[in-house]
């Protein structure tokens, strides 16, 4: 309940005594109670501080453009002048990096300590979307982590990768090999490739079929081991891969084994020497083969 305010007309409420704003919801009454001094006090210095600040500091959008205030402040120019005194201080290690073979950046304990720093970066940028950011790898993408190697572990072989890439379009000097379609091109008929399966199952210590491996292992012979290797151990030279052991690329269980047989494998990797420079490159190659499997 409420009694009228004769002298304006709207309620006064009873219990707090102070008038009502005549808004009514659902029964409630509104109390027209003002807000605290303290709290006009700030709300009006916000609104004077944010007058004094369009004035200094740039605050409003143009068409082309912004406005620059009497500081001409910038964000962006502070973190540019950041970078270019980061680099200014790098710039003697950048210097002999770039003058320095890939040999003598890993015997210097101070210019390998820079490029695995910096190679550590430049890995997380570019290459741990497909490689992981620990490098360990996926189905599709090899482990930089162990010791085997499809196009060769040692600092050029590596080199030479990142920056030529693998079967791309990008660089004369890419990667290339060409594993036969042996299913989907004919040359195997699908009980052929199964007893391929159980051979290269069999090489790589993994059971399987007996009986299959026997009849797989001439045909082996004739399709695979002029790349792949008469007992199964690769060649770098020609991008292929072990058989022999137990790290797969693609997954080394028997369908895994039968779908490359059918439909084969060409993963592609950029030619890194056209995006990032030399010294990346160098830095790069430093950290991948610091990883624990470069040879």
């Amino acid at each position: 309940m409420s009694d009228q305010n004769p002298s304006e007309g709207r309620p006064v409420d009873d219990f707090t005594g102070i008038e009502t704003t005549g808004h009514v919801w659902d029964g409630i009454r509104e109390l027209d109670n003002p807000l605290p001094r303290w709290w006009q006090w700030i709300f009006w210095g916000t609104v004077v501080w944010s007058i004094g600040y369009w004035i200094v500091y740039p605050a409003w959008p143009l068409i082309s453009s912004h406005t620059t205030g009497m500081f001409g402040y910038s964000s962006r120019a502070e973190v540019a002048r950041d970078i270019a005194d980061a680099q200014e201080r790098q710039k003697v290690h950048l210097d002999k990096l770039k003058d320095a073979s890939l040999e003598q950046i890993r015997t210097d304990a101070g210019l390998r300590e820079f490029a695995l720093a910096g190679g550590r970066s430049a890995f997380n940028v570019n290459c741990s979307q497909c490689h992981g950011s620990g490098a360990q790898g996926f189905i599709g993408y090899p482990n930089l982590n162990d010791d085997e190697w499809i196009w060769g572990g040692t600092l050029d072989a590596i080199s030479h990768t990142i920056t030529h890439g693998i079967r791309n379009a990008d660089s004369d000097e890419a990667h290339q090999s060409d594993m036969p379609a042996f299913g989907r091109d004919e040359l195997l008929d699908k009980a052929q490739i199964g007893d391929v399966a159980d051979y290269v199952l069999m090489i790589s210590g993994q059971s399987g079929d007996g009986a299959a491996a026997q009849r797989g292992k001439p045909l082996y012979e004739e399709n695979c081991a002029a790349c792949h290797g008469d007992a199964g151990e690769g060649n770098a030279e020609l991008g292929a891969p072990a058989l022999n052991n137990g790290i797969w690329l693609y997954g080394g269980d028997r369908q895994a084994i039968v779908d490359t047989i059918t439909n084969s494998r060409a993963g592609v990797m950029p030619a890194w020497g056209k995006i990032l420079d030399d010294v990346t490159v160098k830095k790069l190659a430093i950290y991948v083969h610091s990883l624990g499997g470069g040879k």
